[in-house]
Protein backbone atom coordinates (compact mmCIF):
# COMPACT_ATOMS: atom_id res chain seq x y z
CA UNK A 1 0.00 0.00 0.00
CA UNK A 2 1.40 3.79 -1.11
CA UNK A 3 2.51 6.05 1.52
CA UNK A 4 0.26 9.25 -0.23
CA UNK A 5 -3.23 8.56 -1.04
CA UNK A 6 -3.00 11.02 -4.60
CA UNK A 7 -0.61 9.29 -6.90
CA UNK A 8 2.68 7.23 -6.45
CA UNK A 9 5.92 6.87 -6.47
CA UNK A 10 8.82 8.68 -5.05
CA UNK A 11 7.59 12.25 -5.52
CA UNK A 12 3.92 11.50 -4.05
CA UNK A 13 5.32 10.25 -1.24
CA UNK A 14 7.89 12.49 -0.22
CA UNK A 15 4.80 15.23 -0.60
CA UNK A 16 2.38 13.71 1.45
CA UNK A 17 5.23 13.23 4.02
CA UNK A 18 6.29 17.07 3.52
CA UNK A 19 2.33 17.87 3.79
CA UNK A 20 2.26 17.55 7.57
CA UNK A 21 5.42 20.33 7.95
CA UNK A 22 3.22 23.28 9.08
CA UNK A 23 5.08 25.94 9.28
CA UNK A 24 2.30 28.70 10.73
CA UNK A 25 2.24 26.16 13.99
CA UNK A 26 6.10 24.60 14.34
CA UNK A 27 7.60 28.37 14.06
CA UNK A 28 6.80 29.09 17.58
CA UNK A 29 7.97 25.77 19.37
CA UNK A 30 11.14 26.33 16.99
CA UNK A 31 11.85 29.66 17.72
CA UNK A 32 11.12 29.24 21.64
CA UNK A 33 14.20 27.00 21.40
CA UNK A 34 16.13 29.03 19.40
CA UNK A 35 15.29 31.53 21.96
CA UNK A 36 16.15 29.62 24.62
CA UNK A 37 19.45 29.71 23.55
CA UNK A 38 20.02 32.65 22.46
CA UNK A 39 19.10 33.55 25.93
CA UNK A 40 22.30 31.57 27.06
CA UNK A 41 24.16 34.39 24.67
CA UNK A 42 27.27 32.46 24.42
CA UNK A 43 25.56 29.21 23.31
CA UNK A 44 26.78 26.34 21.49
CA UNK A 45 25.36 25.75 17.56
CA UNK A 46 26.02 22.39 17.39
CA UNK A 47 23.58 21.79 21.06
CA UNK A 48 20.67 24.03 19.46
CA UNK A 49 20.23 22.50 16.53
CA UNK A 50 19.78 18.83 18.14
CA UNK A 51 16.99 20.74 20.75
CA UNK A 52 16.25 22.37 17.67
CA UNK A 53 15.49 19.31 15.56
CA UNK A 54 14.55 17.24 18.57
CA UNK A 55 11.72 20.04 18.81
CA UNK A 56 11.00 19.68 14.88
CA UNK A 57 10.46 15.79 14.98
CA UNK A 58 7.87 16.07 18.29
CA UNK A 59 5.67 18.88 16.03
CA UNK A 60 6.06 16.46 12.78
CA UNK A 61 4.76 13.69 15.11
CA UNK A 62 1.70 15.67 16.56
CA UNK A 63 0.94 17.06 13.36
CA UNK A 64 1.18 13.41 11.65
CA UNK A 65 -1.36 11.99 14.72
CA UNK A 66 -3.72 14.62 14.59
CA UNK A 67 -4.21 14.71 10.97
CA UNK A 68 -4.36 10.37 11.31
CA UNK A 69 -7.31 10.76 13.94
CA UNK A 70 -9.71 13.67 12.34
CA UNK A 71 -9.64 11.93 8.75
CA UNK A 72 -9.28 7.78 9.78
CA UNK A 73 -11.23 8.22 13.43
CA UNK A 74 -13.25 10.74 13.84
CA UNK A 75 -13.92 11.86 9.97
CA UNK A 76 -13.54 15.34 10.30
CA UNK A 77 -11.43 16.19 7.72
CA UNK A 78 -11.96 15.92 3.98
CA UNK A 79 -9.33 14.49 3.00
CA UNK A 80 -5.89 13.96 3.80
CA UNK A 81 -2.76 13.36 2.21
CA UNK A 82 -0.94 10.22 3.78
CA UNK A 83 -2.90 7.05 3.35
CA UNK A 84 -3.12 4.71 6.72
CA UNK A 85 0.38 3.30 6.66
CA UNK A 86 1.33 6.65 5.22
CA UNK A 87 0.69 7.95 9.12
CA UNK A 88 2.08 5.12 10.78
CA UNK A 89 4.99 4.77 9.01
CA UNK A 90 5.56 8.67 9.42
CA UNK A 91 4.75 8.36 13.18
CA UNK A 92 7.04 5.64 13.36
CA UNK A 93 10.32 7.49 11.68
CA UNK A 94 9.41 10.72 13.03
CA UNK A 95 9.21 9.21 16.55
CA UNK A 96 12.82 6.85 16.37
CA UNK A 97 14.17 10.50 15.20
CA UNK A 98 13.15 12.02 18.35
CA UNK A 99 14.15 9.66 20.78
CA UNK A 100 17.68 9.46 18.68
CA UNK A 101 18.04 12.80 19.46
CA UNK A 102 16.90 12.35 23.06
CA UNK A 103 19.56 9.93 23.35
CA UNK A 104 21.96 12.74 22.15
CA UNK A 105 21.04 15.46 24.71
CA UNK A 106 20.73 13.05 27.27
CA UNK A 107 24.50 12.25 26.79
CA UNK A 108 25.71 15.07 26.01
CA UNK A 109 24.09 17.58 28.57
CA UNK A 110 22.34 15.52 31.32
CA UNK A 111 18.90 13.73 32.01
CA UNK A 112 17.19 16.92 33.34
CA UNK A 113 18.22 18.36 29.50
CA UNK A 114 15.92 14.80 28.02
CA UNK A 115 13.04 15.59 30.49
CA UNK A 116 12.68 18.97 29.37
CA UNK A 117 12.79 17.68 25.71
CA UNK A 118 10.38 14.58 26.09
CA UNK A 119 6.78 16.42 26.89
CA UNK A 120 7.12 17.85 23.41
CA UNK A 121 6.53 14.39 21.95
CA UNK A 122 4.70 13.13 24.78
CA UNK A 123 1.94 16.22 24.63
CA UNK A 124 2.42 15.53 20.48
CA UNK A 125 1.25 12.00 20.46
CA UNK A 126 -1.00 11.99 22.83
CA UNK A 127 -3.33 15.19 22.07
CA UNK A 128 -5.28 13.54 19.85
CA UNK A 129 -7.53 11.62 20.74
CA UNK A 130 -6.64 12.37 24.47
CA UNK A 131 -5.74 15.49 25.80
CA UNK A 132 -7.76 17.51 23.29
CA UNK A 133 -10.81 16.53 24.66
CA UNK A 134 -11.05 18.38 27.78
CA UNK A 135 -10.56 21.69 27.97
CA UNK A 136 -7.55 22.36 29.82
CA UNK A 137 -5.18 20.18 28.19
CA UNK A 138 -7.17 20.94 24.82
CA UNK A 139 -5.86 24.74 25.11
CA UNK A 140 -2.93 24.24 26.93
CA UNK A 141 -1.07 21.37 25.52
CA UNK A 142 0.15 23.14 22.51
CA UNK A 143 1.55 26.35 24.41
CA UNK A 144 3.04 24.11 27.45
CA UNK A 145 5.06 22.56 24.77
CA UNK A 146 6.33 26.15 23.50
CA UNK A 147 7.23 26.84 26.85
CA UNK A 148 9.23 23.85 27.66
CA UNK A 149 11.04 24.31 23.93
CA UNK A 150 12.08 27.52 25.70
CA UNK A 151 13.03 25.99 28.69
CA UNK A 152 15.10 22.98 27.44
CA UNK A 153 16.78 25.15 24.59
CA UNK A 154 17.92 27.40 27.00
CA UNK A 155 18.92 24.20 29.68
CA UNK A 156 21.51 22.59 26.80
CA UNK A 157 23.23 25.20 26.49
CA UNK A 158 23.49 26.14 30.34
CA UNK A 159 22.52 23.72 32.71
CA UNK A 160 19.99 25.15 34.66
CA UNK A 161 17.19 27.75 34.71
CA UNK A 162 17.02 31.36 35.45
CA UNK A 163 13.93 33.12 36.33
CA UNK A 164 14.09 35.47 33.72
CA UNK A 165 13.89 31.79 31.12
CA UNK A 166 11.34 30.48 33.44
CA UNK A 167 9.34 33.88 33.31
CA UNK A 168 9.47 34.00 29.28
CA UNK A 169 8.20 30.49 29.31
CA UNK A 170 4.91 31.19 31.65
CA UNK A 171 4.45 34.38 29.62
CA UNK A 172 4.83 32.68 26.36
CA UNK A 173 2.05 29.83 28.15
CA UNK A 174 -0.29 32.13 29.20
CA UNK A 175 -0.32 34.29 25.68
CA UNK A 176 -0.64 31.36 23.53
CA UNK A 177 -3.14 29.63 25.58
CA UNK A 178 -5.47 32.71 24.92
CA UNK A 179 -4.82 32.07 21.32
CA UNK A 180 -5.36 28.45 21.26
CA UNK A 181 -8.91 28.87 22.87
CA UNK A 182 -9.62 30.96 19.76
CA UNK A 183 -8.25 29.13 17.13
CA UNK A 184 -10.39 25.63 19.32
CA UNK A 185 -13.96 27.89 18.46
CA UNK A 186 -13.66 27.28 14.72
CA UNK A 187 -14.51 24.10 15.05
CA UNK A 188 -17.37 24.88 17.63
CA UNK A 189 -19.74 23.11 15.86
CA UNK A 190 -17.99 20.19 15.11
CA UNK A 191 -16.44 19.46 18.73
CA UNK A 192 -20.11 19.87 19.96
CA UNK A 193 -21.29 16.73 17.95
CA UNK A 194 -18.30 14.67 19.20
CA UNK A 195 -18.57 15.71 22.93
CA UNK A 196 -15.35 17.63 22.76
CA UNK A 197 -15.24 19.65 25.24
CA UNK A 198 -13.03 23.03 24.29
CA UNK A 199 -13.22 26.27 26.03
CA UNK A 200 -15.54 27.28 23.23
CA UNK A 201 -18.05 24.51 23.95
CA UNK A 202 -18.15 24.65 27.06
CA UNK A 203 -18.29 28.85 27.77
CA UNK A 204 -19.31 29.35 24.38
CA UNK A 205 -18.39 31.30 21.43
CA UNK A 206 -18.70 34.92 23.11
CA UNK A 207 -17.15 33.96 26.11
CA UNK A 208 -14.31 32.04 25.50
CA UNK A 209 -13.41 34.97 23.01
CA UNK A 210 -13.75 37.13 26.53
CA UNK A 211 -11.61 34.30 28.26
CA UNK A 212 -8.79 34.31 25.24
CA UNK A 213 -8.05 37.78 25.69
CA UNK A 214 -8.46 37.96 29.34
CA UNK A 215 -5.14 35.69 28.70
CA UNK A 216 -3.29 37.50 26.25
CA UNK A 217 -3.78 40.69 28.20
CA UNK A 218 -2.79 38.80 31.50
CA UNK A 219 0.72 38.04 29.64
CA UNK A 220 1.19 41.52 28.46
CA UNK A 221 0.70 43.24 31.37
CA UNK A 222 3.06 40.48 33.21
CA UNK A 223 5.69 41.33 30.50
CA UNK A 224 5.34 45.18 30.67
CA UNK A 225 5.17 44.94 35.02
CA UNK A 226 8.38 42.81 34.89
CA UNK A 227 10.58 44.78 32.89
CA UNK A 228 9.66 48.03 34.34
CA UNK A 229 9.58 47.10 38.18
CA UNK A 230 11.94 43.91 38.07
CA UNK A 231 15.37 43.26 36.58
CA UNK A 232 13.73 39.33 35.30
CA UNK A 233 13.21 41.64 31.85
CA UNK A 234 14.42 43.78 30.16
CA UNK A 235 13.03 47.41 29.89
CA UNK A 236 12.56 47.63 25.91
CA UNK A 237 10.44 44.50 26.20
CA UNK A 238 7.38 46.92 27.04
CA UNK A 239 7.78 47.44 22.92
CA UNK A 240 6.70 43.48 22.49
CA UNK A 241 4.03 43.88 24.77
CA UNK A 242 2.89 46.93 23.29
CA UNK A 243 3.16 45.90 19.47
CA UNK A 244 1.47 42.14 20.30
CA UNK A 245 -1.38 44.48 21.89
CA UNK A 246 -1.83 46.26 18.96
CA UNK A 247 -1.83 42.85 16.73
CA UNK A 248 -4.49 41.60 19.17
CA UNK A 249 -6.82 45.03 19.05
CA UNK A 250 -6.81 44.26 14.97
CA UNK A 251 -7.92 40.78 15.24
CA UNK A 252 -10.20 41.30 17.75
CA UNK A 253 -13.59 41.67 15.79
CA UNK A 254 -12.15 39.14 13.20
CA UNK A 255 -13.36 35.12 12.75
CA UNK A 256 -11.51 32.76 14.40
CA UNK A 257 -10.24 31.25 11.82
CA UNK A 258 -8.73 34.77 10.42
CA UNK A 259 -8.44 36.03 14.09
CA UNK A 260 -5.63 32.51 14.74
CA UNK A 261 -3.68 33.41 11.95
CA UNK A 262 -3.12 37.37 12.35
CA UNK A 263 -2.62 36.06 16.58
CA UNK A 264 -0.10 33.74 15.61
CA UNK A 265 1.86 36.11 13.11
CA UNK A 266 1.63 38.15 15.89
CA UNK A 267 3.44 36.29 18.13
CA UNK A 268 6.34 36.06 15.91
CA UNK A 269 6.54 39.78 16.23
CA UNK A 270 6.12 39.13 20.02
CA UNK A 271 8.68 36.88 20.12
CA UNK A 272 11.32 38.64 17.56
CA UNK A 273 10.69 41.81 19.65
CA UNK A 274 11.62 39.96 23.12
CA UNK A 275 14.76 38.53 21.63
CA UNK A 276 16.18 42.13 20.30
CA UNK A 277 15.45 43.28 23.75
CA UNK A 278 17.65 40.41 25.70
CA UNK A 279 20.02 40.46 23.06
CA UNK A 280 20.92 44.34 23.75
CA UNK A 281 20.96 43.47 27.35
CA UNK A 282 22.15 40.13 27.99
CA UNK A 283 21.31 37.86 31.17
CA UNK A 284 23.89 37.98 33.89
Amino acid sequence: MAIARHGSGVDAAVRALASQVHPVFMLPPLAASAFGAVLARDFSLALALVHLAAAFFGLYTAHVKDGYVDFYGRGEDDDHPLSERGCRLALAGASACFFVLLGVIALLVGPIAALLTLPGWLIGYFHAPQLDMHPVSATAGYPTGVGLALLGGYYVQTRTLSPTVLAFAAVFVVVLSGIKVIDDAKDYDYDRSISKRTVAVVLGRRRAREAAYGLMVAGMLAVALLALLTPIFPPSSVLAAVAFGAVALVARPMDSALATMVLIRGSYVFLALLIAAVWFRPLG
